[in-house]
């Protein structure tokens, strides 16, 4: 799941003076994009990324709740003559340059121009200082998750047999401290079906057939979601989260708040992901597809030259990682919302420019995530169920720890 693309810095909105500590609710959302732009200008893979913005939004909701206490625990002293914007570009500033060094030039850029449009005083020190401060204790928390552990991937190769030489994304992510999960193993699926079943000749014939870069039989609109969602990076995710939180109405920390669980969630729905791919090790459509005659399934013929829609991604296939991000997003979404009708949902992908997709549901968004994979070419129906089924239960254990109590 690895994306490396140009960036594109948009211009920052202008963010208007307000007394402390009353803040408008886009300095959440802008200062989201702004780690959402950092991690595409680092060009760096995407669960690296998701765990950085998750540090950042992390820090972000603990340095707000302190100035607002609108979720604060009993007891706990809050800090109300403080700046919420302040906090903000300070928790955010301090989080970013040191997780991605390479975009230090833009996020200072970005820093200055925040801090620049509040008005000097006690409240802005005070704000700047809360947000240092979040961001120092969040990354000491954060600092020994295992993300750095050295990898020590074994390929499986016969002595002498050549295989292909580039190590596969972060096989060390099933080692990391999850933020909220019990461990990375807690929602692991069972096996992916056998290679004589029915399931599995169904799945590689599907794909087969729809994610063929050439040849295939996808239609013109099924094209249109795979190159979509070929993107995944952070903030294909993030401006979908975003759909809601600039709805107007909205306050500050509970803004702070749905970012922070969203952002944790990816990054624990990833270790969960990568727990399974590394445990099962399971071939992806290309190499399947490319060796089906010896899969010991009469219902499927392998094809030597088949080639997916999009480069594979370097992990393996089972179970399907986009899928666990979508279901998961979808369900601390709808969690968040409580039971209140989601607006329309909506997002933009920098693999296809210009396009904005949208969706009624959570169900029809994570289900066009999940076929999207398909056409694609990078994988099998079931994977992607097993994936959904288990961002489902991802989501469900992040927003028990952030929405437990109604607002």
């Amino acid at each position: 799941m690895t994306s490396t693309i140009a960036l594109r810095i948009p211009l920052l909105v202008a963010w208007a003076v307000l007394a402390a500590p009353v803040a408008h609710a886009d300095v959440i959302t802008e200062w989201d994009k702004i780690a959402c732009d950092a991690v595409a200008g680092a060009k760096i893979s995407t669960p690296i990324g998701v765990r950085a913005v998750a540090v950042a939004q992390t820090a972000t909701y603990e340095a707000v709740n302190e100035i607002t206490g609108r979720y604060a625990a009993p007891g706990r002293a809050k800090t109300s003559n403080a700046s919420v914007d302040a906090a903000v570009a300070a928790a955010n500033r301090a989080v970013l340059t040191l997780l991605l060094p390479a975009q230090r030039d833009f996020i200072e850029a970005a820093y200055k121009k925040a801090v620049g449009g509040i008005q000097d005083g006690d409240a802005k020190t005070a704000g700047l200082a809360v947000g240092e401060r979040a961001a120092a204790d969040v990354l000491a928390r954060s600092r020994g998750d295992g993300y750095d552990s050295q990898e020590s991937y074994r390929p499986a190769a016969k002595p002498g047999v050549y295989l292909p030489t580039t190590i596969p994304v972060v096989p060390q992510w099933p080692q990391r401290k999850p933020w909220l999960l019990a461990s990375a193993s807690q929602f692991r699926p069972a096996p992916p079906p056998a290679l004589d079943s029915a399931l599995w000749a169904r799945d590689l014939n599907e794909s087969k057939s729809l994610g063929a870069k050439t040849g295939s039989t996808r239609t013109a609109g099924q094209t249109e979601v795979a190159r979509f969602w070929e993107a995944t990076l952070p903030s294909i995710y993030h401006g979908l989260v975003r759909s809601v939180a600039e709805q107007p109405g909205r306050e500050v920390t509970r803004n702070a708040r749905l970012l922070a669980a969203v952002a944790q969630g990816m990054d624990d729905a990833l270790i969960a992901v990568f727990d399974a791919k590394y445990h099962y090790g399971f071939w992806r459509p290309i190499t399947a597809i490319r060796n089906a005659d010896t899969d010991g399934n009469d219902a499927t013929e392998r094809d030597p030259s088949w080639t997916p829609f999009i480069d594979t991604p370097m992990h393996p296939e089972y179970p399907c990682a986009h899928c666990i991000l979508a279901a998961t997003v979808g369900t601390i979404l709808e969690a968040e919302a409580h039971g209140e009708t989601l607006p329309e949902l909506a997002t933009t992908s920098y693999t296809l420019e210009g396009v904005t997709r949208r969706w009624k549901s959570v169900d029809e968004f994570a289900q066009e995530v999940a076929s999207a994979r398909i056409y694609d070419g990078v994988h099998f129906r079931n994977s992607t169920e097993v994936g959904t089924a288990m961002g489902r239960q991802v989501g469900g254990v992040i927003a028990k720890a952030f929405f437990a109590s109604s607002d």
